[in-house]
């Protein structure tokens, strides 16, 4: 009886080596193979996996891995534009994988590589855009995936340094590029502004697609909040308060589009009214429909530049559930990408989409989708203009 429980000791103790060590070899090759076939997009050139970071410290220039990257964005050429400052390009694709400045769920610092496996069926052959009847990547612009802005996720105020600087160093080349940034939380739209303020020596108007304000008055000292510190004044709900403080926002010019949050009380409305904004609900393309909002943001944001700031919650969760402060009653797809198409003749100089969050998405990537799609149109947009621009 000891022989054959001995015998069968042995059995199961061989079974579990078996399982401990041939398993998770089976379940590598395994995954292996699907990053191969399912995600075609990361396998477009060698170095395009994500370098160490270690020994980097606040600039930008200094950093020996000054861009990273995971995949590029619709196959487009990668190219790491922070350690080449001779490259030329006219329009930029650039990461920000930062969220330690949400309120409510983080994510969102993988929002860049989600976005850009998300394009995999977005190419230069296939690009031809039959709403706006160009190809992008086929227009004469040169555009190219600069991978990520390398930054320290535990330190606001350092990450908002190196976004600026990053940013600054970008938008300053001689061919003035224009820049797409893909975020990350909506705080990384402060240093674009900082960026831009900089590259035209003017405050820009600010055309802001979102459920929330984004224009709460941070504390100032700690007779405002007992827990009062400078970089918890700094995050993605305050963004466009602290962008007006500075400055950085023109006066009267400005436009929220697809607002439905819960607020604190009238005065947060009082508040976003004096920084220059006006608001347009996402009930109103009920009212006045995708048109009637297009004719309101031209006549709003005039003929001056404009950033362009997309936060993917101002798309209905139950289509995008892929973010950390989703709010029910938003737009759909198709009357986001009709609202971008309605914005062709406005002078945007700078984007960014924001707040994808992909932890919370759907097994057919659905938030990402529609991100990637945003970056199609705008792309475009900016392709219609520059022909629009040439003799």
């Amino acid at each position: 009886m000891l022989g054959n429980m001995h015998k069968h000791i042995q059995k199961h103790w061989l079974r579990c080596v078996l399982i401990v060590t041939i398993l998770p070899l089976a379940m590598f090759i395994a995954d292996a193979v699907v990053e191969i076939t399912h995600y075609p997009a990361r396998q477009t050139k060698s170095n395009e996996y994500q370098t160490p970071i270690a020994q980097q410290d606040s600039s930008i220039n200094k950093s020996p891995a000054a861009a990273t990257r995971k995949a590029d964005l619709e196959h487009l050429w990668g190219f790491d534009c922070l350690t080449e400052p001779d490259v030329a390009f006219d329009i930029g694709i650039i990461g920000a994988p930062f969220d330690t400045a949400v309120s409510y769920r983080t994510g969102a610092r993988f929002g860049p590589r989600a976005i850009r496996v998300a394009s995999a069926r977005q190419s230069r052959a296939r690009g031809w855009n039959a709403r706006a009847g160009i190809n992008p990547y086929k227009s004469g612009l040169k555009i190219i995936d600069c991978g990520d802005i390398p930054l320290v996720p535990i330190d606001n105020g350092v990450a908002l340094r190196q976004m600026t600087e990053a940013m600054t160093e970008l938008g300053s080349r001689p061919s003035k590029p224009r820049l797409l940034t893909l975020g990350g939380d909506h705080s990384v739209a402060l240093g674009a502004l900082r960026a831009l303020r900089q590259v035209y020596g003017q405050p820009i108007t600010v055309l802001h697609f979102d459920a929330h304000l984004d224009t709460w008055i941070p504390p100032k000292s700690a007779s405002d909040f007992p827990w009062f510190s400078e970089q918890g004044r700094f995050n993605h709900g305050d963004v466009f308060s602290l962008a007006w403080e500075e400055g950085l926002i023109a006066n009267a010019s400005s436009a929220h589009v697809g607002l439905r949050t819960r607020l604190s009380g009238p005065q947060d409305n009082i508040d976003d009214g004096a920084q220059g904004f006006i608001q347009i609900s996402s009930d109103e393309v009920d009212v006045i429909g995708t048109d009637g909002i297009i004719k309101r943001v031209k006549e709003r944001v005039g003929t001056g530049p404009v950033y362009l700031s997309f936060d993917i919650d101002v798309v209905d969760p139950g289509l995008a559930p892929g973010t950390g402060t989703p709010e029910v009653g938003g737009f759909t797809s198709r009357e986001v990408i009709r609202l971008l198409r309605g914005l062709e003749g406005i002078d945007i100089v700078g984007a960014d989409i924001v707040e994808v969050s992909p932890q919370y998405d759907g097994q057919g990537e659905q938030t990402a989708l529609v991100a990637a799609q945003v970056a199609y149109e705008i792309l475009t947009n900016w392709a219609v203009a520059s022909k629009i621009d040439t003799p």
